[in-house]
């Protein structure tokens, strides 16, 4: 049985210097070694959502990073692992095919509660949230994507390591993106415009893939008096948005070392390569705050300013300088010895909202 943690994570840095937004836990086991997890708060409401749930044959991690509230990524947490548990069972075991099912009746399910808070909520017809996920079950390791959180491995050439990135960035800030994008709607010239010194859809959003984001999915959420705010108000032909997950099926190696999980907060500081160097550089305690740290460090240098000033900045006034941002870093010992430190199956999940306990038992076709 997989046991929830409920409790705030413990601050990163001692009294006098802590960032009262910037929690992270100590290593925990997983399947194939240890895992760390740090999250830092920047916008008024926290967006981001992060969770991983370990089983002695089986490990789930997922990174929600939401935009617009956080309605979408706390419903994908709450609900995505049971949906892809279900058709893992249905279906014998984990497969692509399962794991784009799940993305697609998560979707689903989330539009319907969307049609259903429209009297009372309207709002959340504009909210959505990338979703990344990654399984390592039988030492295959799967990595589906909608959006720009990335998943990138670490991977050990001679006495060095390279990166390598495992997730498509489903952003149309990317020139391969944008393309893919205008070709699916060649009637509509303005599907993506350049707007506020970036590339966005319909002026509005950089991701193309999401769950979530009704108004650019479906008409009957695309009315007035929501969708005035954005200024756009020609009617929905098509979706301009999708919730197709790309995935990638890799066989585990014995020189992949580990896995770095994170928002796209954390890639718009740091590079895949630069991230991997600073995990391989370092000792495993702490590894996922460190990965933090270095990203808020970065954002205070680009504005010119002084770390230890930035993380005074509260939350909501801190997003003019960097996103949230959660990181989880997987290390893979390659090892069945690691599965004997799994006395306690966790999972963590960053979030101040009441979520359900996730049970999964030891068999290998639960995933």
């Amino acid at each position: 049985m997989l046991e929830f943690w409920r409790r705030p994570l413990e601050t990163c840095f001692g009294a006098g210097g802590s960032d009262a937004l910037l929690w992270h836990t100590g290593l925990k086991p997983h399947a194939l070694g240890e895992y760390s997890i740090a999250i830092v708060q920047a916008n008024s409401s926290l967006e981001d959502q992060g969770q991983v749930l370990t089983s002695p044959s089986a490990t789930f991690v997922g990174i929600y990073d939401g935009h617009g509230g956080p309605e979408a990524s706390r419903f994908i947490t709450n609900n995505l692992f049971p949906i892809l548990q279900k058709f893992a069972s249905e279906e014998g075991g984990l497969s692509e095919d399962v794991i784009k099912k799940s993305f697609n009746e998560t979707e689903e399910e989330f539009l319907k509660f969307v049609k259903q808070s429209l009297t009372t909520r309207p709002q959340v017809a504009s909210v959505g949230s990338c979703c990344l996920v990654g399984v390592i079950s039988n030492n295959v390791l799967y990595v589906a994507n909608l959006g720009d959180s990335r998943a990138v491995l670490g991977r050990k050439v001679n006495c060095s390591v390279v990166a390598e990135r495992l997730s498509t960035d489903h952003n149309v800030a990317v020139e391969e993106i944008r393309k893919e994008v205008m070709a699916l709607h060649p009637d509509d010239a303005h599907v993506v415009v350049y707007t506020q010194g970036v590339w966005r859809i319909k002026g509005i959003i950089q991701v193309s893939r999401s769950i979530g984001d009704a108004f650019l999915k479906k008409p009957e959420f695309n009315r007035d008096p929501l969708f005035q705010q954005f200024g756009y108000l020609l009617p929905l032909k098509r979706p301009v948005m999708t919730a197709e997950p790309s995935i990638l099926t890799r066989k585990l190696k014995p020189d992949d070392m580990f896995l770095i999980f994170a928002s796209d907060g954390l890639w718009e500081h740091l590079t895949d390569e630069a991230a991997v160097d600073i995990i391989f550089k370092n000792p495993r305690p702490g590894i996922a705050k460190r990965l933090v740290r270095a990203a808020v460090e970065e954002a205070a240098r680009k504005k010119e300013m002084r770390y230890k000033d930035l993380i005074r900045v509260e939350k909501g006034v801190r997003r003019h300088f960097h996103d949230d941002i959660t990181v989880i870093v997987m290390y893979l010992d390659h090892s069945q010895d690691s599965v004997s430190g799994l006395k306690r199956h966790g999972v963590y999940d960053c979030t101040d909202a009441p979520v359900d306990i996730f049970s999964l038992n030891a068999d290998k076709d639960d995933l």
